[in-house]
């Protein structure tokens, strides 16, 4: 089915006319491959990206490229198909005392999305991010060929294909096992993988290491085999403590540095000796108790919230009464998977909070050495510019991966959600200058409009990754409005 339509974003900014195909098959797919597209495509899983990542002229949605979910359950391992959400996985695998070991902030993310960001959770300290828990990825080339890539190996692989196509029901992939070589196909793109990878098409885990964050331009991911972490209980053990400013939310992320959860609300409009305040949440897997997924019920936002309410005066009065709640109901308590990990996906719509025009996310990750002064002073400068936010979300990061464009480095990364107006944009010119002054990069998965020189300031890797890009893509027919402002594949699509 082809539907031309508005498309956007999670932050609903920026929007575009596109075609979106939905294949149902690899067959149908590679047809939309082999001639049925008229330009620059990209695929899209949920669409929770929050930018322009996932939006081209032409966009494949993986929501209907399988179904396929798949566990070993006595090793923990999963294969799954990539349009699956991870909410859906969820409900799968928690009954049977098996849980995803990174999650991010909405069950609504796509396995193939959760590849594209590598995204991170409230454990990254801990666990890291999604991709360093997949031990083999499916990838359709733009040339049509089918590859398995992991983190140890990559090649082409028959059996991949055959999985993929929905040809061996029910047959799952054997992780050790050895693949075939390349296809015959001769057309540029498989041609010029092949004379880069050698006559087996063997990156070694290039290819796997450019996928991994890498926001779906070098193919469409069909299937993820991932390691899943055991789990006693659908139950999360939380705890909340208040923080009276700044230094004390660093202060008790590090104190609690050993819990497995860690995350932080923070009051970015506040000032002086208050600035930074917040409260801080903590969580481990309860030992005991029973193993069902429950999803909470939501309340949908009906409309989008008048831009006249959005002013500083407004968002000051919620975010003081957001602190002092928070602190009321500050301890202990047992929160189900939903309530503690995804806590906006209680709210439908959420994002029309922000207003008609939509809103940007600006999420950015500073070193340990660097966090506290850059973080302060992007706060200082947030709130000197009458720019506030509902959302200030402050979380501990743990080691960066090999994953060439994965954006967790060990630190602090800080989220701020700002709706969307004129004055806003040279502001973010500004904290992108604090950004890269303290050694810190932005999110790919949340940036709308970061240029290229910033892009490539922060990201010392994009060369690699472009190389590779250029071996299985020559042509650079996945590409996005993202990946042209960034310069990574060159004309407008």
């Amino acid at each position: 089915m082809n539907e031309t339509k508005p498309v956007s974003g999670w932050g609903r900014y920026p929007r575009t006319e596109a075609r979106v195909s939905m294949p149902t098959d690899l067959d149908e797919l590679r047809k939309l491959l082999d001639g049925g597209l008229r330009g620059a495509c990209i695929a899209r899983g949920s669409g929770l990206s929050y930018g322009d990542s996932a939006l081209a002229p032409e966009i494949i949605s993986s929501r209907d490229l399988g179904h396929r979910c798949e566990l070993d359950r006595t090793s923990g391992v999963l294969r799954c198909s990539a349009g699956l959400r991870l909410r859906e996985v969820l409900r799968e695998v928690v009954p049977q005392g098996w849980f995803l070991p990174v999650l991010p902030g909405t069950g609504e993310v796509s396995v193939g999305g959760a590849v594209a960001a590598d995204v991170h959770g409230k454990n990254h300290h801990r666990d890291g991010s999604f991709c360093e828990h997949a031990r083999e990825l499916t990838l359709v080339l733009a040339s049509g060929e089918v590859v398995r890539c992991g983190p140890g190996r990559e090649r082409s692989s028959a059996q991949a294909e055959s999985a993929a196509s929905g040809k061996a029901a029910g047959q799952t992939l054997s992780p050790g096992g050895e693949a075939s070589s390349c296809g015959d196909s001769e057309n540029a793109s498989s041609q010029n993988s092949r004379q880069a990878s050698g006559a087996n098409g063997d990156f070694g885990a290039d290819l796997f290491r450019a996928t991994c964050g890498g926001m779906g331009l070098t193919g469409i991911v069909l299937e993820a085999e991932l390691q899943l972490a055991p789990i006693t209980s659908a139950r999360m053990a939380s705890e909340s403590l208040p923080a009276a400013n700044l230094a004390q939310c660093f202060e008790l992320l590090e104190e609690h540095e050993q819990s497995h959860y860690s995350v932080a609300w923070l009051d970015c409009l506040a000032r002086g000796p208050r600035m930074g305040r917040g409260t801080v949440y903590l969580a481990e897997h309860e030992a005991h108790g029973e193993l069902r997924y429950r999803q909470r019920r939501s309340v949908a936002v009906p409309f989008a919230t008048p831009a006249s309410l959005l002013n500083r005066p407004g968002l000051a009065l919620f975010n003081a009464t957001y602190f002092h709640w928070q602190k009321l109901r500050a301890g202990r308590s047992s929160q189900g998977i939903d309530t503690y990990f995804f806590p906006l996906d209680g709210i439908g719509n959420w994002n029309l909070l922000y207003g008609g025009a939509g809103f940007l996310q600006y999420q950015f990750v500073l070193p340990d050495a660097a966090a506290r002064q850059g973080i302060a002073e992007v706060l200082r400068r947030a709130s000197a510019a009458g720019k506030g936010s509902f959302l200030s979300v402050l979380k501990k990061m743990g080691p960066a991966n090999g994953n060439l464009l994965s954006f967790p480095t060990s630190g602090y990364t800080l989220a701020l959600d700002f709706k969307r107006e004129a004055s806003l944009f040279p502001l973010l010119e500004e904290l992108d200058s604090i950004v890269l002054d303290h050694g810190g990069c932005i999110y790919l998965a949340k940036d709308a409009r970061m240029s290229e020189t910033v892009f490539q300031q922060s990201y010392p890797d994009w060369q690699r990754f472009l190389a590779i890009k250029q071996a299985v893509d020559p042509a650079m027919r996945f590409r996005s409005a993202q990946s042209e402002r960034l310069g990574l594949t060159g004309a407008k699509p």
